[in-house]
């Protein structure tokens, strides 16, 4: 077992590398292979039976979900998005989007990506309910084990650990990702969480 001091130098160099791919890449080919894994996503099982479901704001160098948020709607399906605390190093809730309408008036983060104000309190929060059926993944690279390279925040790491504590048990993961972030071998450790199946434009 690598030390950890060793394990966060690893991750370290993945995740360079990795941006480094990613950053390559140009709009164009980012919007082309966000179309085919939504597609890919439309067609799974997973989505077409799940009824509340969580999916992450898209950031420039991420899968973009904007396809996605709009099908959810027009399915009838119960939409939560990410919510951050500033305060709170990894917290992280699910939150009730009511209309794709809603998220253009969200403000934005320092992260440039929409999400309710912190003082919003008034959103259904997944776990509070009735939970969630599927959760969309984001991050940095994942290989085709499941294994996963976050940003280093560990947001959903505990967000799922929460998840498993609910009575609904652990919701189905799908990540989301350009061929530019699979990688050979993530290396991970007991507190990074497994991912269900990785959605990628296939050219085999």
């Amino acid at each position: 077992m690598a030390s950890m001091a060793a394990l966060r130098a690893a991750k370290q160099a993945m995740r360079k590398e990795v941006k480094r791919r990613v950053a390559s890449l140009d709009d164009h080919e980012k919007l082309r292979q966000s179309k085919i894994i939504s597609q890919k996503l439309f067609k799974h099982p997973k989505y077409a039976s799940c009824e509340r479901m969580a999916v992450f704001l898209s950031m420039a160098d991420e899968v973009s979900t904007e396809i996605i948020i709009k099908d959810v709607f027009e399915q009838g399906k119960t939409c939560f998005i990410p919510k951050y605390r500033s305060t709170d190093s990894n917290h992280m809730d699910m939150v009730r989007l009511s209309s794709l309408e809603e998220l253009e008036t969200l403000p934005l983060t320092s992260w440039n990506i929409r999400q309710p104000a912190d003082e919003d309190h008034t959103r259904e929060e997944a776990l509070a309910t009735g939970g969630l059926d599927l959760v969309l993944m984001p991050g940095l690279g994942f290989d085709r084990s499941g294994n996963r390279l976050g940003r280093g925040k560990g947001f959903y790491d505990t967000y799922l650990d929460r998840c498993m504590k609910h009575p609904k048990g652990k919701p189905y993961t799908i990540a989301l990702a350009f061929r530019q972030q699979l990688c050979q071998e993530i290396p991970v450790d007991h507190n990074d969480v497994l991912i269900d199946e990785v959605l990628y434009e296939d050219l085999e």
